[in-house]
């Protein structure tokens, strides 16, 4: 687990920096902080179940918005063919900006998950 901890640690760091330039920083930067922050704890062994829960309800909250919203993930999938969203580093339109932070959401929730699911198996370990 410490492997994959510091490699989301970096991931997500590398994310909030690129997230300078985004419309939007005041909201992806801390997004991608929390993440780098709890897989960091994590790779010194550290783990917050509460913290990893809380971040993965806020992001599944915001996941679904971004999902349903006009131009979201829906519409991209619906409306666009699911057109690529990964062709140049610029969102040219609203859908591929909405769909990449969604799959960027869905990729933190995940790591969370992992990270929580692996405190409980350890502490039931110790018992």
């Amino acid at each position: 687990m410490k492997i994959f901890n510091i490699i989301f640690c970096l991931l997500f760091v590398f994310s909030a920096a690129l997230q300078y330039n985004d419309p939007d920083p005041y909201i992806w930067i801390p997004i991608y902080g929390y993440g780098a922050i709890l897989c960091w704890l994590a790779f010194r062994g550290k783990y917050y179940p509460k913290a990893y829960l809380v971040g993965i309800a806020a992001y599944t909250v915001y996941a679904i918005l971004l999902f349903f919203e006009k131009d979201g993930v829906w519409d991209w999938i619906t409306k666009h063919d699911a057109e690529d969203i990964a062709q140049t580093m610029k969102a040219s339109t609203p859908w591929i900006e909405d769909t990449r932070e969604f799959f960027g959401l869905l990729i933190l929730i995940i790591v969370l998950l992992i990270n929580y699911y692996h405190d409980k198996k350890r502490k039931m370990a110790r018992k």
